[in-house]
This record gives structure tokens, C-alpha cells and sequence, in this order.
């Protein structure tokens, strides 16, 4: 008996035969199953799958075990273990047992997965892989040329719920959650509805992870490669549905499908789809839109790979810094001879700070400093180009208008310090001071190091003065010490009058900056 199918639909479908006569499951030679009611099920693209009623499987089972998997075209399957002397194999069947409509013939027959190594005896069937051939249609054709054109994710997403519900998919909402590698927020999450045409972005922070509204959720179960998720919603959801579905039902969905859109390293990421549509999506529909997943999801990752080298790059090196070795310039010498103020900021008494504080405390503290210090700079218009130790290496570039990027540097060195004394009034807040050298010049603003490790940095005399300046200020109890050309007006500074540095050939003329004082303190 041949019991393989002829596809006649090209289209992605379940197809259920019965398996005629007397068919026999077993391991090591122990039979498993033995039933003359076995079926048959041909699924698009996966290995024939032999199923068997539950009252002939003759191996004992344990109870359900805590796996359950999803398939937006059979339902949600529950796993056992095989229990045989000495044999213990977990989760070594699975059914389903509330199929899909589409699979409703195997709703709770036994299924054995391919850890059991189960060796079966078809008897006079014969059970062959079917020939698919090309079931993709138009879409494929979309995704291979029009797509590569789209410059943005949200704009592929907009594009690609158009043309799917331009295939006849009665398609309602379209989502895609795709995770990232960005310090602050887990990924981004396109959400696409019909009603308005429009995509709207959310960018979740990592505490999404802990949120009860994603811990039941369908994009937690496929991200955690449980497979996807598929609810005919109906008048009303089950008492084990996730708490987003009764929101869509009372808007009006009556489908919903979450699958997996997996990226080349092995992250899996989510699509969502939702139909209002009486008959929701067909097993066409949604085979389509698998067939076409792993295309999808290159598209996804290539934009989200752009996104990550941005986000990394500016946080490891900065914006502007970022921009630039994105742009191409990633060789050792490249770089521009610059004129900028430089700004280098360091935390004094950071060797008693850590013995009074502890190193956890501490670590919470040079945190906040460099918080404080760098968002000012960035404020300013400024680039903090590295942490060192626990000093803030800055750049204000020059351009066109010297005088601006001075005072930019002077701004932020006393909005640091002001910042700084508010936080030690703080409740629970700790006192911590910084010890700032300001200092003006031409440097190189370029990489610099070997030729598997490079630094993008300023080299220059005016980075060495800053650092120099810095330490200086120290010694003479002057929270920030600049050079003599950062002051625009020398009666801004005290004069310090021309100090020898270290490892500084010729002596600096520099001033201390007043601090500011409150309208009291003034006053008294």
C-alpha cells in the first residue's frame, strides 16, 4: 500500500491518512505501539509523521511533563516520558490533544519525537516525502527584489503587512519583536495596524524581562524556542490564554499566530500576525508567511546588526567617534588634525572612597560620576571619548567657532562641580569631587594603536595640559584649572601664573575657575 500523497495544492497544508493494517513502534527491539488505526501526517516540508491512538501505545508514560511547544497549525502539544526498564527517555512523545481544525485527525494520538529513536513497521505501507516544489508564490518575489530597496525596519514592516494582506491575507495587526545588543533597551518591537496603515516603534528596556505583561506572554514562549503560538480567539479566550489575546478579541480579532523569526546566531526573535476576518487565517496563509520567515527575519537582522554597531560604538566610543568608524574610517592612521578644547575629568579620592565605601558601593558611585559628567558634556556639545580609570576624557571640537567650543568646556566643567555638590546633599547621596584640567589646541582626532587593537583618541600637547592641568589642581585645592587661552575674559579665573607640568617642556600660564556661589553664600 503506497500511502503517500500527491500535493495537488502548492499551497502550505496538513494532510492526515490512515495507515492500513497492523503498524508496530519499537526501541531496542521493545515495542512501543502497535495499532491497525495508525495515521499519517504530511505537513509541508517536515518528515511524515506516524501517529498512533492512545489506548495502542503498550510503553508506560509518565504524567505531562512541564514541556509544552506551540504550532500555529496543529495547537499546543503536551510531552511525556517513556518509562521502560531501566530506560528512562524524557519527553519521548508528544500529542495535541486539542488540534487545529486543520489537524483535528490526530487530537490525542501519540506522536514519538526523534529522541525516542523509535524504528517502525508500516507493514504493507509505504510512506514517501512528498514532492512540495515551490510554494512561495508572488511574495518570495517581493522579498528577493523590492524589499532590498526599503531603507528602514519600520518601513519594511509597513511594506510587508501590505503586501501580504495584497496576497488575501485577512490580516488585522502585524508585529515584529526583534531583540537587540544595546546597553538600555532590549530590543525593538514594529507594531503595523490596518485601521490607520501606520507602524509604531517601541523600544522596551531590559526590564521588560521582569514585567508580568511579558512573563505571560506569547513573544516570552516563542523567544524561549517553546515554537510558535496560535489561538483561534472566538467570543471568548481560555482560562490559560495569554491576557493580550481577550485585548485583541475585544477588538475585534479572531485569529491570532506568534512564530519565531530566527536570526544566524541563533537568537529567535517574534512575528506576530491577528485577523479579525469570520474564518481568521487559513493553513495556506500562514504556511506562506513560514515559508518565507527565514527571509524575513535576514532583513531584520541586517537592520538590527546596523542598529547594534551604532549603539555599541556610540557607547563604547561615543557619537561622533561612532559615526566615524561606521563612515569607513576603521584603519590605523586615519583620522583629522583638529583644533578643540579638551577636557579631562577625574574623581578625586577614589582610593579612600573605595576602602570607606566598599567595592559594590564604590563601583554604584564611580557610576554615577560618570553619568553625571558625561551627560553634561553631551549636553554641551561635547563627546566624552573614554572613561580611564575614574577620569572622563572629553573633546569640544573647534570647527569654525573657537570661542564656542571654549566656553562649551567651561560650562560644562562648572556644571559638573554644581551637579557634583548637589548630589552630596542628596539623601543618601555621597560626596565625591573632581579634579578638572581644561586646556585648548590642535590635535590628532584619528585611531591610533597595533593592528588588532586600535583607539579612536586625541593626540596631542593639549590632551597631555589638560591631564597635567587636572593633577595640578589637586596640589593647589582648585576643583578646575584651565589653561590661559580657554578664558575669553581672564578675570573669569584666578591667576595661577605659569606652572611647570610634567612631562610639559616650557611652563603653562593657567587659572583656577571660581566656583559658583548660591545668592546666600554671595551674600554672607
Amino acid at each position: 500500500m503506497d500511502a503517500q500523497v500527491q500535493i495537488r495544492n502548492r499551497g502550505y497544508g496538513i494532510v492526515v491518512e490512515p495507515l492500513h493494517g497492523l503498524v508496530t513502534a519499537r526501541r531496542n527491539g521493545i515495542i512501543l505501539a502497535q495499532s491497525t488505526r495508525a495515521k499519517v501526517m504530511y505537513e509541508t516540508r517536515l518528515t511524515p509523521a506516524v501517529y498512533f491512538p492512545a489506548e495502542d501505545v503498550t510503553a508506560p508514560l509518565s504524567g505531562h511533563t512541564s514541556l509544552q511547544t506551540f504550532c500555529p497549525f496543529k495547537g499546543t502539544a503536551s510531552y511525556r516520558d517513556i518509562l521502560l526498564p531501566g530506560d528512562r527517555v524524557q519527553n519521548g512523545v508528544w500529542a495535541y490533544e486539542d488540534a487545529m481544525p486543520e489537524a483535528a485527525a490526530i487530537s490525542g494520538y501519540i506522536g514519538f519525537m526523534p529522541g525516542a529513536e523509535a524504528e517502525f513497521d508500516l507493514g504493507r505501507n509505504k510512506v514517501e516525502m512528498p514532492d512540495y516544489g515551490n510554494i512561495s508564490g508572488p511574495v518570495i518575489d517581493w522579498l528577493l527584489r523590492d524589499a532590498a530597496l526599503v531603507p528602514a525596519p519600520e518601513e519594511l514592516t509597513a511594506a510587508l503587512a501590505e503586501k501580504l494582506v495584497e496576497q488575501g491575507i485577512h490580516l488585522s495587526r502585524l508585529s515584529v519583536m526583534a531583540w537587540s545588543l544595546h546597553p538600555m533597551i532590549a530590543g525593538k518591537n514594529y507594531i503595523w495596524k490596518r485601521k490607520t496603515g501606520e507602524v509604531t516603534t517601541y523600544a522596551p528596556s531590559y526590564e521588560i524581562h521582569d514585567h508580568p505583561a511579558y512573563q505571560n506572554s506569547p513573544l516570552r514562549h516563542v523567544s524561549n524556542g517553546l515554537g510558535g503560538v496560535r489561538h483561534r480567539l472566538g467570543s471568548c479566550c481560555s482560562d490559560d490564554a495569554f491576557p493580550i489575546l481577550e485585548d485583541l478579541r475585544k477588538e475585534g480579532a479572531t485569529d491570532y499566530v506568534a512564530m519565531p523569526l530566527r536570526f544566524s546566531d541563533g537568537r529567535i526573535n517574534v512575528l506576530t500576525l491577528t485577523s479579525d476576518h469570520p474564518n481568521g487565517f487559513s493553513t495556506a496563509n500562514l504556511g506562506l508567511i513560514f515559508e518565507c520567515s527565514d527571509v524575513i527575519a535576514r532583513y531584520y537582522e541586517i537592520f538590527m546588526q546596523r542598529e547594534n554597531a551604532q549603539s555599541l560604538l556610540e557607547t563604547y566610543v561615543g557619537r561622533r567617534t561612532g559615526a566615524r568608524v561606521l563612515g569607513g574610517e576603521i584603519r590605523r592612521g586615519d583620522g583629522d588634525e583638529i583644533d578643540a578644547a579638551i577636557m579631562f575629568c577625574d574623581l578625586r579620592g577614589s582610593t579612600r572612597l573605595e576602602e570607606e565605601l566598599g567595592r559594590q558601593d564604590y563601583i554604584a558611585l564611580l557610576n554615577q560620576f560618570f553619568e553625571t559628567a558625561s551627560t553634561i558634556v553631551h549636553d554641551h556639545g561635547g563627546e566624552v571619548l573614554k572613561f580611564i580609570g575614574d577620569a572622563v576624557l572629553a573633546v569640544f571640537p573647534a570647527g569654525s567657532d573657537p570661542e564656542r567650543a571654549r566656553a562649551q568646556a567651561l560650562d560644562s566643567a562648572r556644571a559638573i562641580i554644581a551637579r557634583l555638590e548637589e548630589i552630596a546633599g542628596e539623601e543618601d547621596g555621597h560626596r565625591c569631587e573632581a579634579a578638572i584640567g581644561i586646556a585648548y589646541g590642535r590635535v590628532t582626532y584619528g585611531n591610533v594603536g597595533s593592528r588588532e587593537r586600535l583607539d579612536f583618541t586625541v593626540i596631542g600637547q593639549a590632551a597631555n595640559i589638560a591631564a597635567r592641568l587636572g593633577d595640578y589642581g589637586k596640589t593647589v585645592n582648585h576643583p578646575v584649572v584651565v589653561s590661559c587661552d580657554i578664558l575669553s575674559d581672564p578675570s573669569q579665573g584666578i591667576p595661577l601664573g605659569a606652572v611647570s607640568l610634567h612631562n610639559v617642556s616650557q611652563p603653562v600660564t593657567c587659572y583656577a575657575l571660581a566656583a559658583r556661589t548660591e545668592p546666600q553664600a554671595a551674600a554672607e
